[in-house]
C-alpha cells in the first residue's frame, strides 16, 4: 500500500503518518524502485493501534511504551487487541448514546439521567420555585454515583424533602440574597436547617465524611455572601456531628 491508501485505510492523515515516522514512532517501510513507501498490513494494525491509543488521550510517548510491548507478538494476538479496543470503544459509544437519548427524552432543565433512588427522592420533594431549592436538587446528582452506597441516603432524605416546613427554609435562605455576611438572620437560619436534619441521616454518614477536598468551596461560591454563610455553617456542624457520631462508634468497639 502507499501512504494515500494506508492512511484511508486506517481513518488517518498522511501528515500525521509523516510525523509518526519523524518521531520514530512508525518505522520507515521499504521503498519500492519508484521510490514510494510500501506499507504492509502490520503497518496497518500499528497505525490504527496508535490511532486508537491517541482517542483514548494517550500521548506520543506514552503510546510509544504501549507499542514496545506489542513488539515481537504474532500478528493475530495483536489483531485481537485491537478487535477488543474497538469492541470496547463500540460499547462505550452505545451506552453514551443511551444516556443521550435518556436526555433528550426530558424536559427542559431535569437534572437527569439519574439513578431509581434519586429519581425516588425528587419525586417525594414538594414543588417550590425556590432558586435555593432548584441548587439542592441539583447539587443531590453529585452524590448519585453507581457503587456509592447512596441509596440508604437518599431513602432517609426522604423525610426532609417532603417536610412542608423545608420550603420555609428555602424562602428564609432565598430571603438573603442580598443581604450582608453578617446578617443576625444567619445563626438562627443554620440553627434551624441543622435541625431539620434527620438523626438517622448523621448515623449514615461515612467516617471519611462526605465532602470532597476542594467541593465546599465550590458549593459556597455559588452563593451570595449571607447564603454562603449559612451553607457554611451548615456544613461544619454536619461534618461535625458526623464525625462525633463516628467518633462514638470506635469508642463504644
Amino acid at each position: 500500500m502507499r501512504i494515500g491508501e494506508i492512511a484511508a485505510l486506517v481513518g488517518l492523515t498522511t501528515r500525521a503518518i509523516r510525523h509518526y515516522h519523524h518521531v520514530g514512532l512508525l518505522p520507515e517501510p521499504e521503498r519500492r524502485p519508484n521510490g514510494y513507501r510500501a506499507y504492509t498490513v502490520r503497518d496497518a494494525v500499528l497505525l490504527a493501534r496508535v490511532r486508537r491509543l491517541t482517542e483514548l488521550g494517550l500521548g506520543l510517548d506514552e503510546v510509544r511504551d504501549v507499542l514496545a510491548d506489542d513488539a515481537g507478538r504474532e500478528l493475530a494476538e495483536v489483531l485481537e487487541e485491537l478487535d477488543a479496543d474497538l469492541a470496547r470503544q463500540e460499547a462505550a459509544i452505545r451506552e453514551r448514546r443511551r444516556r443521550l437519548g435518556v436526555l433528550l427524552a426530558e424536559p427542559p432543565g431535569a437534572t437527569g439521567p439519574v439513578s431509581p433512588a434519586l429519581a425516588a427522592l425528587l419525586a417525594q420533594a414538594r414543588t417550590t420555585d425556590s432558586p435555593s431549592a432548584a441548587k439542592d436538587r441539583e447539587y443531590l446528582t453529585l452524590m448519585d454515583t453507581p457503587g456509592a452506597g447512596n441509596q440508604e441516603i437518599f431513602a432517609l432524605f426522604e423525610t426532609l424533602v417532603a417536610d412542608p416546613a423545608v420550603i420555609g427554609l428555602y424562602e428564609r435562605l432565598d430571603a438573603l440574597a442580598e443581604a450582608p455576611a453578617d446578617d443576625p438572620r444567619i445563626a438562627p437560619l443554620a440553627a434551624d436547617l441543622m435541625a431539620a436534619v434527620p438523626e438517622k441521616l448523621f448515623a449514615a454518614i461515612p467516617e471519611d465524611g462526605m465532602v470532597v477536598t476542594g467541593l465546599k468551596e465550590a458549593l459556597l461560591a455559588e452563593y451570595t455572601p449571607a447564603q454562603a454563610e449559612v451553607v457554611s455553617r451548615l456544613m461544619d456542624a454536619f461534618i461535625a456531628r458526623g464525625r462525633g457520631r463516628a467518633t462514638g462508634r470506635k469508642t463504644r468497639g
